[in-house]
């Protein structure tokens, strides 16, 4: 099998989601060797961005939910687990959802990036 779409680029970072973020940091960082990124802009919900290599362009982002194993999924995927992809022109993926009627939501943060589930409900994000 080729790779045949050039648009993506790289995996950016995957969401865990979390019932302590406290808790989890101490894990990932004091147990696995992780680094806190405190570099990202301040969220409307609690959660920790980890960096995995040095070059900080491989991230963990701990999201903190009251029930992380609820089978009732956020509204929005980025509140969700979810795996961040990197695109060159996130145009072409906008355009792709809405002429197959997929529901998308933008980032509430005002990056450019949106939110995707694929048909098992897993969360997609596409970020430019």
């Amino acid at each position: 099998m080729t790779h045949q779409n050039s648009n993506f680029m790289a995996i950016h970072h995957v969401s865990v989601v979390v019932a302590n973020v406290k808790k989890s940091l101490e894990f990932y960082c004091n147990v696995l060797g992780l680094v806190q990124d405190r570099s990202r802009p301040e969220l409307s919900f609690d959660g920790a961005w980890l960096s995995v290599d040095a070059g900080n362009t491989q991230q963990i982002h701990l999201l903190q939910v009251d029930n992380p194993d609820s089978t009732v999924r956020p509204k929005h995927g980025g509140r969700d687990r979810h795996t961040a992809f990197k695109v060159k022109d996130i145009d072409l993926i906008e355009t792709a959802l809405k002429q197959h009627n997929i529901p998308f939501s933008k980032s509430q943060s005002g990056r450019i990036a949106l939110f995707c589930r694929d048909p098992d409900g897993n969360t997609l994000e596409i970020m430019q």
